[in-house]
């Protein structure tokens, strides 16, 4: 008998089998889908700058940082810095073009050199790219520039178009998969990944995981599909076309929300 009364192999009183689970606990290597939120991530976000810097002062940068009156649902980026670190974090807003929360006037698929002449040698803890690679004509360039920018360990918050109307900021080229985004940030190692919506007010997200890990591999896109997409037959599919307001052509059955991915990846150390 083994220690407690149980024979050798056995569990203990109270203990499961390794192939027995509670009531709606999911087996090992099963997908998950994580229901969350957008502040609940920039939260965690935040949680592990906090992680990495220690007792130093952070350094942050947003690109696409211009602050507009059709901004309804934009966060704004240097007020939750400073409400998590103090007035003393160093913020720089980084856009195109001169306005309010701008304080350098660049193109972030500049070369290398000439960004860092506008930026400054000091690596950066953070950098955010939340709507701006969809509109920039080299997304692999602006990639790069904002791995370079991070210190190893440094964080970098990316969020970009899946599924959305056209919609010209200056122009708009591009739509990224959580697959495409992990392409263009090679050097990065995910952290994190999530869907979230794009409705005014609706503050809604997803995590699809497995073990507590994000799921990456590109056979989730049929669970992906299966969030996300939907399909009318010919009647609905008419019918939801009448009740729109302004004129809709019918090209298709199939909809998608307005949807987006959300990468948060960290520089490794080479």
């Amino acid at each position: 008998m083994a220690a407690g009364g149980a024979t050798p192999g056995e569990p203990r009183p109270g203990e499961l089998r390794p192939d027995e689970l509670r009531p709606g606990e999911l087996r090992p290597g099963e997908l998950r889908i994580v229901g969350t939120s957008v502040a609940r991530e920039i939260d965690l976000l935040l949680d592990r700058v906090a992680q990495s810097i220690g007792k130093r002062t952070p350094r942050v940068l947003q690109v696409g940082s211009r602050t507009l009156v059709a901004d309804r649902n934009v966060r704004n980026w240097r007020k939750l810095v400073a409400k998590r670190f103090g007035p003393k974090a160093r913020f720089i807003g980084l856009d195109l073009i001169e306005g309010a929360n701008v304080d350098c006037v660049a193109d972030i698929c500049s070369d290398p050199r000439t960004l860092k002449g506008k930026l400054g040698e000091e690596p950066f803890d953070l950098a955010i790219c939340c709507h701006v690679l969809e509109h920039t004509r080299h997304p692999a360039r602006a990639a790069r520039n904002i791995e370079q920018a991070l210190r190893p360990g440094g964080l970098a918050y990316v969020t970009a178009a899946w599924s959305q109307a056209f919609h010209a900021a200056p122009d708009d080229y591009w739509r990224f998969s959580v697959r495409g985004l992990m392409l263009l940030f090679g050097r990065l190692e995910v952290a994190s990944s999530f869907y979230s919506g794009g409705d005014v007010g609706l503050d809604v997200a997803y995590r699809i995981e497995r073990d507590g890990r994000p799921e990456l591999d590109p056979r989730a896109g049929a669970v992906e599909q299966g969030l996300f997409q939907l399909v009318l037959d010919h009647e609905d599919n008419r019918a939801v076309l009448a009740r729109q307001a302004t004129e809709r052509l019918p090209v298709s059955r199939t909809y998608l929300p307005s949807l987006f991915v959300n990468l948060v990846g960290r520089r490794v150390s080479r």
